[in-house]
């Protein structure tokens, strides 16, 4: 049965009006992934039991589970007509649990501690304590999940070698010993190196309030690398291959110089048509700047908005259609994460949980949906470059180049700080009648 007609059946039965509106949305969730009988849905004990607990998992409190079984009790009631599984039971505990959390709220206080428990969301609680303070304090200062994920990594490294959780106990030595030992056995980067030590500093000054002494580290070997470029005739080879969404993908990221990351973060609100720029958002250094809207993909960027709307509309229908926001705006801002300006322009096909709200919505496409395939077509083509996505970055750059633009030029639509950056692409210009010739070629 539709949503629709559930709602009416809700209407003619007096429900009240908030149950009228948050009941179907309640629904769609238990239906989701459960296959339809005869167009009905499923009721036992078991599947709702599965259902509530779910969201506990995801850190929603009771008296939300409370309104989702009671959705699910209508539905049971209104459309199978039956009076089996009996969810009075559940329904009590989850009641006694709801007035249980709501006196707990009122005792522990103020709404601030309430927005900075729902900004932490959901952390493994069989996770080390040190991981879950980590955790706790790098997303209250709003750093990235795979920032998260990376300072995570290390520090479950640095345990390893340390050989114990209990890292207050730890000090100088230990983190010297780490990085050290990083660099010479393991032969890491300067880059990675950098990035552990970031890591174990994190750790110890915004953790465990500890200041450190001077770290006198063995460094890792920083070699200088050109980029891998990819010159016209061999975009020009690989460009056919694509197809459909991925084929608008490569467009935006060459034609716009977008990094791969900033094209699958990209908002509909962000595509500038009237002024014929894209806007992008949080870039290198974390900054916003504006780039140019290439003619050859505007029709195509059209036409992909307009199936994004629909989208959103039937997600919506759903109870679904919210996005994720950055930094705090989802708490000051608690309806615009529906707004449809919000929403991405290479969407996921399919809804998915965010891992730190374990809320179920719309994310972007992921980052192997395009770099899997790129890595393919480079195979097929029978090109020898170890190209990646972020090639095409610097392919761009490289032409802008070689076409006679000025380094300025280059730098400020590619988000570098410093003009030393952008210079490295001046040492793999390919300028006929500047190229040394080799000694042998004039024997």
């Amino acid at each position: 049965m539709s949503l629709a007609a559930f709602r009416s059946k809700m209407h003619l039965a007096h429900y009240g009006e908030k149950d009228q509106v948050w009941f179907p949305k309640w629904l769609a969730r238990y239906a989701a992934g459960k296959p339809l009988t005869a167009g009905l849905l499923p009721v036992t004990e078991a599947l709702v039991i599965e259902f509530s607990r779910s969201f506990k998992k995801s850190g929603t409190p009771a008296w939300q589970r409370l309104q989702g079984v009671r959705a699910v009790e209508a539905y049971r009631d209104l459309v199978l007509n039956v009076s089996e599984p009996n969810l009075t039971e559940m329904k009590q505990i989850l009641g006694r649990l709801a007035a249980a959390e709501k006196d707990s709220g009122a005792a522990a206080g103020s709404p601030e501690i309430a927005d900075q428990q729902r900004l932490i969301g959901v952390i493994d609680p069989s996770e080390p304590q040190i991981l879950q303070s980590m955790r706790k304090e790098l997303r209250l200062r709003y750093l990235a999940l795979e920032t998260e994920r990376a300072y995570i990594g290390w520090i479950v490294r640095f345990i390893r070698h340390c050989g114990s959780a209990e890292l207050q106990t730890f000090g100088e030595a230990q983190i010297k010993s780490f990085l050290t030992e990083l660099a010479v056995e393991g032969n890491v980067t300067a880059g990675t190196q950098d990035q552990a030590k970031c890591a174990l500093l994190f750790l110890y000054q915004q953790v465990l309030s500890r200041e450190l002494a001077f770290l006198d580290v063995t460094r890792a070997n920083k070699a200088e690398r050109l980029p891998v470029v990819l010159s016209r005739e061999e975009i020009a080879r690989i460009l056919p291959e694509f197809t459909g969404l991925r084929r608008l993908m490569i467009l935006v990221m060459y034609g716009a110089r977008l990094r791969h990351k900033e094209c699958r973060t990209l908002r509909v609100k962000d595509v500038c048509f009237d002024e014929g720029h894209i806007v992008v958002r949080n870039g290198k250094g974390d900054k916003d700047r504006i780039t140019v809207l290439p003619q050859c993909c505007r029709q195509q960027l059209i036409e992909q908005i307009e199936r994004i709307r629909r989208l959103h509309k039937r997600d919506l229908e759903s109870g679904f259609g919210k996005v994720y926001l950055p930094h705090a705006m989802e708490r000051k801002y608690p309806n615009e994460s529906r707004e449809f300006g919000w929403q991405w322009v290479f969407p996921s096909q399919r809804l998915s949980v965010d891992p730190r709200s374990g809320e179920l919505r719309r994310h972007h496409v992921g980052e192997d949906y395009f770099a899997d395939f790129f890595k393919v077509v480079i195979d097929r083509v029978g090109l020898t470059k170890n190209a990646v996505p972020h090639s095409l970055l610097h392919s761009f750059a490289t032409q802008l180049l070689e076409a006679g633009s000025d380094i300025r030029t280059v730098q400020d639509p590619l988000g570098h700080k410093d003009v030393q950056t952008t210079m490295i692409y001046t040492h793999v210009l390919n300028k006929p009648g500047l190229a040394v010739k080799s000694p042998a070629d004039l024997v």
